[in-house]
């Protein structure tokens, strides 16, 4: 199956042996910049994905597929069963294919434009066990919906939340703007790190529970906190390692543009009853730039970037902002390397770099670094 999706490309692989590639391949593009550190692996590398989604099609002869699309096209592979995914999310998603012709819910058809349902994503709370699952539909208008989640959840009562999100526009996007609950609150809670956090539909949030408490704790740990430091959690999404560290600092500043992840920080800051930290909407970097024109100051700037890297405006405005450590975490040791090449022009070297397992049976390796103001 791994060779049809093209998504797992170490599948098969013998695990060890996948670390000692990607611990290679790390050291390869981050060598030069200081010691690797061996990397943090899994004790069970499988079933670790709590976010699953899948795309729906049909074959040739009509029947129901759902699954990944194959790699390079957008011919749907059948799965039922990956060896990286949430078991009961799969379940859900196998019965929800099941169900779909007795309620004559039609599918998606990119192609033609016509048919309702594109995707289904299920997330599950590794800590609570909430579950939620989110509908994407090409239509707000969804037959029989109540009775369809009344179905649904028959046969799996542990389900807390349905959502349906409208997804009517042609894009590769999976979901729309739009999220109409169906049952349940619209969202799950789970804990990390001592922090509790609510999880909307389109909130990011890291898909390995176990090693993402690794990953944290070690960023926190990097960043060598003191009671009366000023911490920038940039690209802060729901808030996660901003309120992480929020305990070890004087004052965290999260800064995200997307308005709905910063509804839900501020949300896991209430209810997490944390005091000294203040989520705002905005470009983390024009906002560091504006807080260095008005000659305020912070001690340390948290990153964590999509895959393509960071910007060179958004280092520019580190550098001008000036803290004395940054902790970067990547996910992609490419860009990585890119932007430390950057930072060191800026006036940064590198102290520490720690990778960590975090998408087993795939190439996909995350890094943690830790980088001193060199005239500290």
């Amino acid at each position: 199956m791994a060779e049809v999706c093209g998504g797992c490309d170490y599948q098969g692989i013998p695990y060890e042996k996948q670390l000692s590639m990607k611990q290679a391949r790390v050291k390869e593009l981050l060598g030069d910049f200081g010691k690797v550190e061996p990397i943090l692996g899994m004790e069970n590398p499988n079933y670790y994905r709590n976010k699953v989604q899948h795309v729906f099609g049909r074959d040739r002869k009509g029947k129901i597929l759902a699954g990944f699309y194959e790699a390079k096209s957008h011919r749907v592979v059948d799965v039922d069963e990956c060896l990286i995914e949430d078991k009961k999310s799969q379940e859900i998603i196998k019965t929800i294919k099941d169900m779909l012709r007795s309620f004559k819910i039609t599918i998606y058809d990119e192609d033609t434009g016509y048919g309702l349902l594109r995707h289904v994503l299920v997330r599950r709370g590794f800590a609570s066990g909430e579950i939620m699952v989110v509908l994407v539909s090409a239509s707000v208008i969804f037959p029989s919906k109540n009775n369809f989640v009344k179905a649904l959840r028959v046969k799996h009562p542990e389900i807390t939340t349905v959502v349906l999100n409208v997804n009517d526009k042609n894009t590769s996007m999976v979901l729309g703007e739009r999220n109409i609950t169906l049952y349940g609150p619209g969202f799950i809670k789970d804990t990390l790190c001592g922090c509790t956090f609510r999880i909307s539909p389109s909130s990011f949030y890291q898909v390995n529970p176990v090693q993402t408490e690794k990953l944290y704790r070690l960023a926190v740990e990097y960043a060598k906190l003191r009671k009366e430091d000023t911490v920038i959690d940039a690209y802060c999404g729901i808030g996660t390692i901003g309120l992480v560290a929020a305990s070890g600092a004087g004052k965290v500043i999260g800064v995200e543009l997307n308005p709905n992840a910063v509804r839900d920080a501020k949300i896991n800051c209430k209810e997490n009853q944390i005091q000294n930290a203040l989520f705002l909407q905005g470009d983390a970097g024009e906002f560091m730039s504006l807080m260095a024109s008005r000659g305020e100051h912070a001690d340390v700037v948290f990153m964590d970037p999509p895959r393509s890297g960071s910007t060179e405006q958004f280092m520019d405005a580190v550098a001008l902002l000036a803290p004395s450590r940054v902790v970067y975490i990547s996910c992609n040791p490419e860009t990585l390397a890119r932007d430390l090449r950057y930072m060191r022009k800026k006036g940064y070297q590198v102290e520490k770099i720690q990778p960590v397992e975090m998408f087993c049976a795939t190439s996909h390796v995350e890094t943690v670094v830790l980088l001193q103001r060199k005239d500290m």
